[in-house]
């Protein structure tokens, strides 16, 4: 039948129901029709599966579609295909739920799947963090390490510190010892000199005693002694005087390894001691000259004293005896005022000695104190150099101090965000799940409508009202 054909029958159908049963009363023998009318809206609804139709009251269709028992005859055919349409439907629906319980268990497989992938990736996740904690362990040894070798390191520096503070220390104390053993061999040969002067004024002393008649033999060995104690004193001084340089080489190659800058100005300074030691040995020699000159002035004079006193004898001979005694008198006391003068002269040059002695312990004082003050000032340069480089170490290690906790602070800052995102993801991935879950649950809550709607609705109304009315 086609389409209009359907049509005419159903409002054929419902046209002779109304004019042999009158409205508002259903006819039970055409149950099979499944042709319900509405009493109270006056509506007819016929389902045959392929149509849904709602009719109004019609009128005149009995003149188009004959008689109620042609209609029946119709109807009734068109019951058995729409029974089997029907069949055929229900298969097609079956076979939609066997397709949904596929999908659905394709969902759940491919949910477990994901939970799997999901609880591999925790794990790995799981992995990385105790990789991370085994890093962070491995970093944190390796850091202490470092630290115990630093501390170690700076014990040794403290350690070399105090060996070079007890290397300083000897070094004081030698150069003390070599003060005090200069001292003493200064003490030494001072008590030497004057055990010599004294010596040499006794031995003067009995010289004049005993050769007093012998004035010229007595004059040649005096000049012989004089010029022995004059060599013997200029070897001694000599010997000091190299003594004092092998002191002062020894003292300079000492020191020599701890002030390297300093060697050209000692240099410099023993090139000036030289020529002042030059310089005094010069005048010394000049001083010795000039002695021996006054000395062969003396002993000429004294020659022609004695040729005059010889002349005088001679002519004391000649006037008398008494003129004799007062020339010897008179000879007798120009000796004496001759020795007082020698004694006066002696006594001078020896102060004039002493002084000299005086003037070169000055001196050697003043080197002294110049050596002192420029030791000093070194010992302040080389503190004030390890103060600078001890400042300059606890810089450094502030600096470090503070890279070390700036790059801890950015370490730990990383990681919190990344453990936010790692919980914003995990939420994330919750609220997924949430979600998953409320719609199953919202398609299991249809499912049990569903079902509740089928038990409860009549079987000669089915599907029900409410789905017609959306699908119309």
């Amino acid at each position: 039948l086609t389409l209009q054909q359907q049509v005419d029958i159903l409002i054929g159908v419902a046209c002779g129901l109304e004019y042999l049963h009158g409205f508002g009363i259903v006819h039970h023998d055409i149950k099979p029709a499944n042709i319900l009318i509405d009493a109270h809206t006056q509506t007819k609804v016929a389902d045959f599966g392929l149509l849904r139709v709602g009719v109004g009251t019609a009128m005149g269709s009995m003149r188009v579609l004959g008689t109620v028992g042609y209609v029946d005859l119709r109807c009734y055919l068109l019951v058995q295909q729409d029974r089997e349409r029907e069949r055929e439907r229900e298969r097609e629906r079956e076979r939609e739920r066997e397709r949904e319980r596929e999908r659905e268990r394709e969902r759940e497989r491919r949910e477990r799947e994901r939970e799997r992938e999901r609880e591999r990736e925790r794990e790995r996740e799981r992995e990385r963090e105790r990789e991370r904690e085994r890093r962070e362990r491995e970093r944190e040894r390796e850091r202490e390490k470092r630290e115990r070798e630093r501390e170690r390191e700076r014990e040794r520096e403290r350690e070399r510190e105090r060996e070079r503070e007890r290397e300083r220390e000897r070094e004081r104390e030698r150069e003390r010892e070599r003060e005090r053993e200069r001292e003493r061999e200064r003490e030494r040969e001072r008590r030497e000199r004057e055990r010599e002067r004294e010596r040499e004024r006794e031995k003067r002393e009995r010289e004049r005693e005993r050769e007093r008649e012998r004035e010229r033999e007595r004059e040649r060995e005096r000049r012989e002694r004089e010029r022995e104690k004059r060599e013997r004193e200029r070897e001694r001084e000599r010997e000091r005087e190299r003594e004092r340089e092998r002191e002062e080489r020894e003292r300079e190659r000492e020191r020599e390894r701890e002030r390297e800058r300093e060697r050209e100005r000692e240099r410099v300074r023993e090139r000036e001691r030289g020529k002042r030691e030059r310089e005094r040995e010069r005048e010394r020699e000049e001083r010795e000259r000039e002695k021996r000159r006054e000395r062969e002035r003396e002993e000429r004079e004294r020659e022609r004293e004695r040729e005059r006193e010889k002349e005088g004898e001679r002519e004391r001979e000649r006037e008398g005896e008494g003129e004799r005694e007062r020339r010897e008198e008179r000879g007798e006391k120009r000796e004496r005022e001759r020795e007082k003068r020698e004694e006066e002269r002696e006594r001078e040059r020896e102060r004039e000695r002493e002084k000299e002695r005086e003037r070169e312990r000055e001196r050697e004082r003043e080197r002294e104190r110049e050596r002192e003050r420029e030791e000093r000032e070194r010992e302040e340069r080389e503190r004030e150099r390890e103060r600078e480089k001890r400042r300059e170490r606890e810089r450094e290690r502030e600096r470090e101090k503070r890279e070390r906790e700036r790059g801890e602070r950015e370490r730990e800052r990383g990681e919190r965000e990344r453990e936010r995102e790692r919980e914003r993801e995990r939420e994330r991935e919750r609220e997924r799940e949430r979600e998953r879950e409320r719609e199953r649950e919202r398609r299991e809550e249809r499912e049990r409508e569903r079902e509740r709607e089928r038990e409860e609705c009549p079987w000669y109304i089915w599907p029900p009202l409410k789905w017609i009315s959306m699908e119309v």
